[in-house]
This record gives C-alpha cells, structure tokens and sequence, in this order.
C-alpha cells in the first residue's frame, strides 16, 4: 500500500473521477494502474473564499508499487499498518467478571474490547435504556419534570447520546484505537465518512440506533448489561476491591471494576471519596450558549461557495485583558440549546444536532477557564462552584432556561423579545439577565470575547444572537488518580474516561475505555 498526502481538489470539481486523475499525475501513471483507493482523510482548505479546496490523504493499492516508491515523490511512502491488534495476556485470577459502571463510550468501548478478548463483562448503569431513555427526556422538555436518573446525562449511551455526536479529538492515534472507534460505529450503523472526515459526526438521532447496536454487539459475545442499577458503595478489603453494591441492597463480587461514571456523578464521586480512592481537582471552564444563523456562518466561513458544502462550524479563542483564556467549545451547526439537567433545582445547558444539522441556527458555548482562585483549594470547591452556578441559572429562570440577547448581555439590561433570530430550545426557557450567573471578572472576559470574536467572524457578536445559561460541565472538577497501569489507590479499581478526569468527547473517552481494557487484559486472565 502506497501512501499519498496532500492531493488537492477544487471544490466545484470535488469527485472521485477527478481524485484517480490527481493521483495519476502525481504519480505519473495510467490511472489503469490504480487498482483501489481508500480515503484516509478528507479536509476544507476555505482560507481563500474564491477559490476553496478540498485536501485528501489516501492509501492506495497500484500495479508495480516498488518502482513508484523509489522515485521518492513528495508526499508519497508507504502506507503505514492501520489495523487495530491487543491481544490478552494476562494470567491473575479474576472473581466472576468485570465490572464496567456506566454506559457512556468510555464504558461502553472498554467493554466491547473486554468483550473481543473474551472477558464476558458486566455493565451496569444507573439510567434507563435509550428507548425509554427518550422518552424520560422529551417529557422533561415538554413538562420540566425531571427524572434525575434518567435524563441527558444519566442513561444508555451517556451525555453524547443527546448531543451532536462529534467525533473529533486531539488525541494522538498511533496504536489505532481511534480508527477501531470508528470501524465499530460504523459497524453499528454510523455513516462510512466519519472515518476520513475532518470533522466527523454521527448526530444524535442517529446515534441512539448505533449505541443500541453497539450493546447488542457486546451482548452477542457475552456480555450483560444492567439498566436502573446504581453503583451505591464500594466493597474493600486490604486496600484491593472485593465487590460493589448497587441499588443500596444487593452485593455483586469482583475483583475488576472500571469505573466510567460520566462527569456528572456527583453522588458518586463522593462516595468513592468516602471509601479513599485518591483524587484531586482540577481547572475546567464555564460560560454561555450562543445562537447564530446558520446561514450566517456558513457565508463567513465558507463565502459564495457555502451552498456546495455542508453547515460549517468554527473554532475561535481569546485571552481576555485578564489573562482568562476564552474559547468556543462544542459547536454545534444546525442544532439546538438543550436542557441538560440532572438535579432537581438546578440548571446547565449543552448543544445538540440531528446527523442532518438542518435546523436554521447554529449554536456553541463560549466558555472561560475557572481554576482554585475562583472556586478554592478543597477537593470538592469545583464541584460546588459550578452547582452554585446552576443553582442561580434555575433560579433566574424560574425553572426554565435563563436567556438573553447578546446587546442586552453587553448592556447588562434585561431582554424582553426576540428580533431576527428565532430561538431554538429543547426545553422550556424564559428571559433573564445572565449578567447575574458570573462574577464581574468572569463576565469582563465573555464582554470582551464577544467583541473580538466579531474581529475574527464579521458579525459574530450580533445583537440580536441568542444567549443560554449556563454551560458549566465542559469537563470534570475531578481526577480519580491512576498509575502507569491505570489502576488506583485501591487495587483492582480502574478510572475511566471523561467523569474520571482522562477525557473530553465522544472519541478520547472510547479510546480510553480501550487503553483501560488493555491494562485489564494485560493483568487478568478470563473467568
């Protein structure tokens, strides 16, 4: 396989025909000679509005592939193996199975490679599963009646089952477990693209049948998922887990226990405080929901061009005159500001979009890093700050979402009608002046974004644009710590994914689920 990077395509002439012409005149072949191509990534070149460019990384299967690699084109070498390959070692006894808790994709990827491996685990989760999931849901937004433990964050799939199913991450690839996310999703029904695109996403209408998929799979090879099955306390013996309780009655044992518990388990995390897991805090960043006509950004993004391409998101950062650093986050095109509730009397908001993002707005947080000078040094400050911030974000609401238009925002004046944007809401919402969520340091750093951020995207900052409080769960307050075996304090225990402190989205927080069932792997053999 011969590796080819940074093949470029106009847009207008964007097509597989024009893809084989590009390599042959690269490679100086017939394209005859080309017997399969396959897409390793495919990106937006839109600097030059005039003139926008697709760029593609392929490998590719040609007749006489030695000769071509001797020539030593740019851009050309062999193509790296792409193939996901662990195979278990491990010889120490393991009691029944492994225990996974929660079904979020930290849990739900360590599980379905303990699965592969033959491990039979078990995955239990507080919430319900993702039919009656919905339904729990759509009841709250049409009624306000919140069922804490089954909501947006609590259940089947986790937090991203209700959100746009963004799949991009930072996270370096090397040993193939990204693409091994990727390959199973599509496997369980996500559309093939996301495994090249550059900004792949699968959409939460869509990703509801994949994670269904997904636990049939697990299932299919042994595995047994437990839903209304809350993990309540911890069962340790000479500093190593011997066995869990859950639903505050009934005793499971296990000598292996992943613990993947989303960052919104707070009753949780005490618990595990109270039985010694070792933790620490950590920075994460609060803020607003903005909403922008889609059409908007698309035509800065994209320019005369914006019609032929899909809705287009953006990435914009600042430091603010204070040194805070502010940036968007979770930007979801063609979506909707949900209600992403999980205390009853408090309030916290997060952006959704179906696989289609064909709703009129756009929408994405616009958040300002928080750290001990804002919130203390005690373990638990962070959590207890962004819960204080919730807790005025309902009560400014009454209930409801508290928003805002942008001017009014900047003016510090309560709005009392929308004007040329519609609002877009998955839940009801009210009119209130989010001034009164934040400190004054912390809204002189949003003012301030607001302002530049119009710099970078000419209309950005909009006075009409829609306001939504508050973003306050970008990441965990928390770390349960791990060592180079990703095990804690107390032997036997493994920290998982993104409520854990080693993650942030869909994808890094899968891929950890695997490095964790690696370790696991490594150490136990199977039942």
């Amino acid at each position: 396989m011969i590796n080819i990077r940074n093949i470029k395509i106009d847009l207008l002439n964007n097509n597989y025909d024009e893809l084989k012409n590009k390599i042959s005149k690269r490679l100086k072949i017939n394209k005859d000679e080309i017997i399969d191509i396959n897409i390793i990534k495919e990106s937006i070149d839109a600097r030059d509005k005039n003139n926008i460019i697709i760029v593609y990384e392929v490998d590719l299967n040609i007749n006489n592939e030695k000769i071509i690699l001797k020539k030593k084109y740019k851009d050309v070498s062999i193509a790296p193996n792409r193939d996901y390959k662990f195979v278990s070692t491990g010889l120490n006894k393991i009691i029944n199975r492994p225990i996974i808790v929660g079904s979020g994709p930290a849990g739900l990827f360590c599980a379905y490679n303990l699965a592969c491996m033959g491990y039979k685990p078990l995955i239990i989760e507080r919430g319900k599963c993702i039919p009656e999931r919905v339904n729990d849901v759509n009841i709250f937004f049409e009624t306000n009646k919140l069922n804490s433990e089954s909501n947006i964050s609590f259940g089947e799939g986790g937090a991203g089952t209700f959100s746009d199913g963004k799949l991009n991450t930072l996270v370096k690839d090397i040993n193939n477990r990204g693409r091994l996310v990727m390959k199973t999703f599509i496997d369980c029904g996500a559309p093939k693209n996301i495994l090249y695109s550059n900004h792949p996403h699968i959409g939460t209408d869509l990703l509801r049948s994949v994670i269904v998929n997904l636990r049939n799979k697990i299932i299919s090879m042994g595995g047994e998922f437990r839903f209304n099955t809350k993990l309540t306390n911890l069962i340790i013996n000479n500093n190593c887990i011997k066995g869990i309780i859950v639903n505050n009655k009934e005793t499971i044992d296990t000598n292996c226990l992943v613990l993947a518990i989303g960052h919104s388990a707070r009753d949780t995390i005490y618990m595990l405080n109270d039985n010694n897991l070792d933790m620490e805090s950590k920075p994460f960043a609060v803020g607003l929901r903005i909403q922008h006509k889609q059409d908007f950004i698309n035509k800065s993004q994209y320019g005369k061009y914006y019609k032929y391409l899909d809705n287009a998101s953006y990435k914009l950062t600042y430091k603010a005159s204070n040194n805070r650093g502010v940036y968007s986050f979770c930007m979801c095109p063609g979506g909707y500001v949900i209600n992403a509730s999980s205390e009853d009397g408090y309030l916290v908001v997060n952006g959704m979009s179906n696989h289609r993002r064909d709703s009129e707005n756009s929408n994405s947080a616009i958040i300002v890093t928080v750290n001990k000078d804002d919130y203390g040094n005690n373990l638990f400050d962070g959590i207890e700050f962004q819960r204080n911030l919730e807790k005025c974000a309902y009560s400014i609401g009454n209930s409801n979402i508290p928003i805002q238009l942008l001017g009014d925002y900047l003016n510090n004046k309560e709005s009392t009608s929308f004007k040329s944007i519609n609002p877009l809401f998955m839940g009801k919402y009210e009119f209130a002046n989010l001034n009164k969520l934040f400190s004054e340091d912390i809204n002189k750093s949003l003012h301030e974004s607001f302002v530049y951020f119009d710099k970078k995207i000419k209309g950005f900052n909009n006075p009409d644009c829609i306001l939504a409080g508050i973003e306050s769960r970008t990441s965990s307050p928390i770390r349960i710590k791990r060592d180079k075996n990703l095990e804690s304090n107390i032997k036997g225990i493994y920290p998982c994914g993104e409520g854990c402190g080693y993650a942030g989205g869909i994808t890094s927080a899968a891929i950890d689920g695997i490095k964790v069932s690696e370790s696991i792997g490594a150490y136990f053999g199977k039942e």
